[in-house]
C-alpha cells in the first residue's frame, strides 16, 4: 500500500516536528489517506507559528499531533538547513491548490471556511471556474461569534465534506479543526490563512521570481508594511534560537 512507503519523517525545530516529505510525496500521502477514507489535519508551519507554539501549550499539542506538518516558508527552510537537513519549502497555497485540483479528478467534495463573506465566495467563483468539475458542498465566512461556533461546526459535521479548507489565520483555525476532527474522523483538515484572498483575486501573489528565491514574505512586507512588526525581530529571534538549539546538540 502507498502509505507503507511514505513513512513520515520527522526534523524537530525548536521542539516541533516538521516532515521531510517532497512536495509530490506528501501530496501522495494525503492522496493515500483520501483513498483509504482516513481523516487527518494537515498544517502548514511557518516560524510564527513555533514562536506562538512556545507560548501556548495548547497550541503547541495541536501543532505536533497533526498528521502531516509540511515547512511553509523560507523561515522553517533555513531552519531546518542549519540543522544539517536539505529540505524542500512547501508554499501551503500551492499545496493547498493541487489538493484541490486531485479533489476535482477524484471526484471528493470540498468545502471552504474562513475569510469574509466576499472573498470566500469570489474564491469558490473562481475555483469553479479552473477546475469545472469541483464538488464545493460547503461555503461559509469566517465572521461567527463563540455562541455561533457549535452551530458551525455541527453544520460542517452534516455536510461532511471529504476535505475542509480552513482560512481563519493561525492559532484560531488550529484550533477549529482540532475540534472538528474529533467529530469528523474521516475529513481531512487544511488550515490555509490567507489563501482565500489569493483565490477570489483581492491579494496578489508575489511575482514568480520572488518566490522561487524564497522572498514571498519579503515582497508581502514590502506591500504591506503592518506586516513588518509580525516578521521583525520575530524571524531573526526565531533563527538565532535555531542556531543556539543545533550548538547545543552537536555540544551534547
Amino acid at each position: 500500500m502507498i502509505m507503507e512507503c511514505l513513512q513520515r519523517k520527522k526534523e524537530p525545530v525548536l521542539g516541533f516536528d516538521v516532515d521531510l516529505f517532497s512536495f509530490d510525496d506528501a501530496l501522495q500521502y494525503v492522496h493515500s489517506h483520501l483513498k483509504e477514507n482516513k481523516g487527518m489535519q494537515i498544517v502548514t508551519i511557518n516560524p510564527e507559528m513555533i514562536t506562538l507554539g512556545k507560548k501556548d501549550n495548547d497550541f503547541a499539542r495541536i501543532l505536533n499531533g497533526a498528521d502531516l506538518i509540511i515547512p511553509d516558508g523560507v523561515g522553517v527552510k533555513i531552519a531546518l538547513k542549519i540543522k544539517g537537513v536539505n529540505q524542500e519549502n512547501i508554499p501551503g497555497i500551492e499545496f493547498s491548490k493541487k489538493l484541490i485540483s486531485l479533489c476535482e479528478l477524484d471526484g471528493y467534495s470540498v468545502g471552504f471556511l474562513g475569510a469574509k463573506e466576499e472573498v470566500v465566495q469570489k474564491a469558490a467563483q473562481n475555483l469553479r471556474a479552473e477546475f469545472s468539475n469541483l464538488n464545493i458542498t460547503y461555503i461559509r465566512n469566517g465572521y461567527f461569534s463563540s455562541e455561533e461556533e457549535s452551530i458551525i461546526l455541527q453544520e460542517i459535521k452534516a455536510i461532511s465534506p471529504r476535505v475542509l479548507f480552513v482560512a481563519l489565520g493561525a492559532p484560531k483555525q488550529e484550533f477549529l479543526i482540532s475540534k472538528l476532527k474529533k467529530e469528523m474522523p474521516e475529513t481531512i483538515f487544511i488550515g490555509v490563512g490567507g489563501s482565500f484572498d489569493v483565490w477570489s483575486g483581492m491579494v496578489k501573489r508575489a511575482p514568480l521570481v520572488w518566490q522561487k528565491m524564497g522572498f514571498e514574505w519579503l515582497y508581502r512586507t514590502i506591500k504591506e508594511p503592518a506586516r513588518f512588526k509580525r516578521i521583525f525581530p520575530a524571524l531573526p529571534l526565531f533563527l538565532v534560537r535555531v542556531i543556539m538549539e543545533s550548538l547545543h546538540e552537536k555540544l551534547g
